[in-house]
C-alpha cells in the first residue's frame, strides 16, 4: 500500500490539505473538457485545489490528445445569461 501524498498546507487559509479525486474543467477552444479522477490536494476550510507536477504534465498531454477529446462522451449543460435588470445588490445601506 502506498502512502498518500503529503501536499502540505494551503496557501490561501494555511489549512492542511486532503487527498481527493476532483473533477477538473479546461476551455479548450471554446469548448469545456472535463476530466475526471484527477488526483489533487483540496483544502477542507476553503476549497483551494492544487495538483502534483506530474499529474499537471499527464493532464497537458491529455488535453493535447485531440483524438481522445473527439471521441470522449459528450454532456449537455444549461447556459444561462445573466442579464443586468436581474443584478440586485445583496447588500443595502
Amino acid at each position: 500500500m502506498t502512502q498518500p501524498y503529503n501536499y502540505g498546507t494551503c496557501d490561501v487559509c494555511g489549512t492542511l490539505l486532503q487527498e481527493k479525486y476532483i473533477k477538473q474543467n479546461f476551455w479548450l477552444k471554446g469548448d469545456m473538457v472535463i476530466v475526471e479522477n484527477v488526483p489533487a490536494g483540496v483544502c477542507p476550510q476553503c476549497g483551494a485545489k492544487v495538483v502534483r507536477a506530474e499529474v499537471g504534465h499527464w493532464l497537458l498531454t491529455l488535453l493535447r490528445n485531440s483524438e481522445r477529446i473527439a471521441t470522449a462522451p459528450r454532456i449537455a449543460v444549461p447556459l444561462i445569461h445573466l442579464e443586468p435588470i436581474e443584478l440586485v445588490p445583496v447588500f443595502q445601506t
